[in-house]
């Protein structure tokens, strides 16, 4: 994303590095969260799905670090969330070709 610039000489402002990667998923409480409302005011929110289920909606995050995940967390917990499930991403999967092994 393309930050606009007053003057045509000043720097451009360095991303915001977001290593730390989360999928958190949501029981509400009696009033269902407001997902616009949760990424307009977290910017580590990347994503989110409506769930039929256990859960009620799942949230992926890219946050600077745990602190910004602790914090969003918190901010669940008091906007309403009955439970909260959050579990760090390792590393993404990727669909690719298939690999073909000779049969023995």
């Amino acid at each position: 994303m393309t930050r606009l610039r007053l003057l045509p000489d000043a720097p451009a402002e360095p991303a915001e590095e977001r290593p730390l990667h989360a999928v958190v998923r949501i029981g509400f409480g009696p009033v269902p969260l407001d997902f616009d409302r949760l990424a307009a005011e977290f910017p580590a929110v990347q994503s989110g799905l409506a769930l039929a289920g256990d859960v009620d909606l799942e949230l992926r995050l890219a946050c600077t670090g745990p602190d910004e995940l602790r914090a969003i967390s918190t901010a669940l917990l008091r906007a309403g969330a009955a439970n909260l499930q959050v579990d760090l991403v390792l590393r993404a999967l990727t669909r690719g070709r298939p690999a073909l092994h000779p049969v023995p």
